[in-house]
């Protein structure tokens, strides 16, 4: 097993992530040009994590993302469904509370956490409504949902080049830095048949979230969504 089909199966998916787990970190470096370290700076400002706070890092995978809100004091919770991610996570961060778990099926009960948050990870998920009534079900009332996706950007002849780039270049440099450039071909299919902003937007009201919001990162190649559940 190589790489998903954009069926996303999940124990397809999940199989990828496995091969890619041990340099999964260093190759989302390169090919983001480096902007996966700022876009996770901007996720830790809009979760705003504090003391004592329970937070669930969804599709966490070796628990990078999961990092800023440890430091802010809260206990996070990082959860994946890659055996593989999780396993290179543990070694990393033994202290930390790895569970196993999917998305649409989540290990945890009701109105558990005071923040949700999924980065690049909701593409891979093969009900994105189920996904998001579970991320629902399992937050404090009052409590928020933040999810850092790749989206389209928002000006016309970038998007043009950015959609160029991911089909041919992106390929080409996985297979110099990644342990499995196939795999990087469905992160770029996956990527262009993802919905835009406002269509992730209407799918978070649908799910039950109140107040939801984007911000475009660099361009939109980015965005940043962000939602309530009702107290």
């Amino acid at each position: 097993m190589t790489r998903a089909s954009l069926e996303k199966q999940p124990h397809e998916v999940a199989e990828m992530f496995d091969d890619v787990a041990e340099k999964y970190d260093l190759t989302n470096d390169v090919l983001s040009l480096g902007q996966a370290r700022l876009w996770r700076k901007e996720v830790a400002k809009a979760v705003d994590a504090r003391p004592a706070q329970k937070i669930l890092d969804l599709a966490a995978g070796t628990a990078t993302s999961s990092q800023p809100f440890v430091q802010a004091g809260a206990y996070v919770v990082p959860c994946d469904f890659s055996l593989g991610m999780l396993s290179v996570g543990k070694q990393r961060h033994p202290h930390m509370p790895f569970t196993a778990g999917d998305a649409t099926r989540l290990p945890f009960a009701d109105d558990s956490f005071d923040a949700v948050t999924i980065s690049f990870g909701l593409r891979n998920v093969q009900e994105t409504d189920q996904a998001l009534r579970e991320l629902y079900r399992v937050t404090k009332p009052g409590g928020r949902v933040v999810i850092c996706e790749f989206s389209q950007p928002t000006w016309a002849p970038f998007r043009t080049v950015y959609t160029e780039y991911l089909m041919r270049a992106l390929p080409p440099v996985a297979r110099a830095v990644s342990s499995n450039p196939d795999a990087y071909v469905y992160l770029a299919e996956s990527i262009r048949e993802w919905p835009d902003q406002p269509a992730l937007a209407s799918l978070l009201q649908s799910a039950g979230w109140s107040k939801v919001a984007w911000r475009n990162l660099t361009g939109g190649i980015v965005a940043l969504h962000r939602g309530f559940k009702s107290a």
